[in-house]
């Protein structure tokens, strides 16, 4: 399961006033939420994480950026995007 701590932070770009303690909201602007809407954030909060996953499988195999330098100055693009096509490939957007 997932802590309420990071769904809330997520939700409201962690603004300030909300507090966690042992996985329950102990302070939130305006009130605590009902569990259904906590509930509910949690639901959207996994399904951006899933969606979203494909990123940083990505960004680990991707050429670094002293990589894409070189290719730039060596003339070497085509090599370099064909780097980029099989980590895509590997990792497709909403893919897990």
């Amino acid at each position: 399961m997932i802590p309420i701590g990071a769904v809330i932070g997520w939700k409201f770009n962690h603004q300030s006033g909300m507090e966690t303690r042992d996985g329950v909201i102990t302070k939130f602007p305006n009130g605590i939420p009902s569990q259904a809407d906590q509930d509910k954030w949690a639901k959207e909060y996994e399904e951006y994480v899933s969606a979203n996953a494909y990123k940083e499988k990505r960004k680990s195999e991707y050429p670094s950026i002293e990589e894409c330098v070189h290719a730039i100055l060596d003339g070497e693009l085509d090599a370099l995007q064909a780097k980029r096509k099989i980590v895509k490939e590997r990792h497709p957007k909403g893919g897990n």
